[in-house]
């Protein structure tokens, strides 16, 4: 599952510097996760580094964007073939 950014962020940039597939962008009014590069941070941390940084809480589980723990991974190798 993508996570997603909630009307709670106070656009402190906090989350956006953690992200290591540069998911995060700004956003009007509050910041954007692209879920085509949401990993949920698998094969880079055991948990998503962004929602360890948010201040507020402001990161949440998208419920519209499911993804299984294989595709997650899935996408975090397709990801780095871009590199």
């Amino acid at each position: 599952m993508s996570l997603l950014v909630s009307q709670e962020c106070i656009a402190c940039d906090a989350c956006r510097e953690e992200c290591p597939t540069e998911a995060i962008d700004e956003s009007d009014p509050v910041y954007y996760i692209d879920p085509d590069r949401c990993t949920e941070c698998v094969g880079y941390s055991d948990e998503p580094s962004c929602v360890g940084v948010c201040p507020v809480d402001a990161i949440i589980p998208d419920p519209n964007n499911t993804e299984s723990q294989e595709e997650l991974q899935y996408k975090y190798q397709s990801l780095q073939e871009e590199i």
